[in-house]
């Protein structure tokens, strides 16, 4: 038998909370300051993919 890969999304743990902490930063929740990076022009490749990841996992199951 072959063995099953896990299938999901891991974030490394250096990652973690990262864009949550920039979003505290300007004042704002972080679905508010996503939307306010993904319409800016000037932000960088990096933090727009953040904040795309950010508005995609709103609508996932969040299990805890």
């Amino acid at each position: 038998m072959t063995k099953k890969k896990k299938i999901g999304i891991h974030i490394k743990k250096k990652n973690e909370g990262k864009f949550s902490t920039k979003a505290k930063a300007h004042g704002m929740t972080v679905q508010a300051y996503a939307a306010k990076v993904l319409s800016d022009p000037k932000a960088s490749p990096a933090l727009k993919r953040e904040a795309n990841f950010a508005k995609n996992s709103k609508t996932w199951n969040h299990k805890q």
